[in-house]
């Protein structure tokens, strides 16, 4: 499997970055692109090194980068994950404005009917976002917005965190034991 991941400049990188771990622990070829604005909040709010998240993808490229492989529907990819998607990316996506190399893929996935997953983190939204959103629904995103589940019970953050990384893994067929699956009361 081929992924893309995106991580933008929108707040909860580390669902991005947690997700390119778990990629990294089940073999899976990644194609990492981080937007300038996503690298600075990994550092406002991680811990982590912009250099650490990198190294755990199989690829990585500039954002402003348009001449990447991933910017053509002649590289095959299994879909991509914007892990968070920023407001101002969906936007991008939704409008065909590809003013970057991570909306410029994200649009590749949909020329080419490949997944799409934006995992926004926004919070309250407007009706401008909610329209964003509903566009891209309309041709087949998936918008899986930040908002853990408590069925699982989480005891830690990581606990929430694995959750949503877990469902994105979900849309893209990936077997994970992430968090605990409902079965039922």
């Amino acid at each position: 499997m081929r992924l893309i991941v995106a991580i933008t400049g929108s707040s909860g990188v580390i669902y991005g970055i947690k997700m390119l771990e778990c990629l990294r622990a089940l073999k899976v070829e990644t194609h990492l692109v981080v937007s300038e604005w996503g690298e600075k909040n990994i550092e406002i709010e991680t811990e982590k090194s912009v250099s650490y998240v990198r190294a755990l993808a199989s690829a990585c490229y500039d954002s402003k980068n348009m001449a990447a492989s991933i910017s053509s529907g002649s590289f095959k990819t299994d879909g991509m994950g914007i892990v968070p998607c920023s407001m101002k990316t969906l936007s991008s996506i939704a409008n065909g404005y590809d003013d970057g190399l991570i909306s410029r893929a994200a649009s590749v996935c949909i020329k080419e009917s490949r997944k799409l997953v934006l995992v926004p983190r926004e919070t309250p939204l407007s009706k401008i976002h909610i329209e964003n959103m509903r566009t891209l629904v309309d041709v087949g995103v998936t918008i899986l917005p930040a908002t853990p589940g408590f069925y699982q019970r989480p005891k830690t953050i990581d606990d929430m965190i694995a959750h949503i990384v877990g469902k994105v893994l979900d849309q893209f067929s990936i077997s994970h034991d992430l968090y605990r699956r409902w079965s039922g009361e």
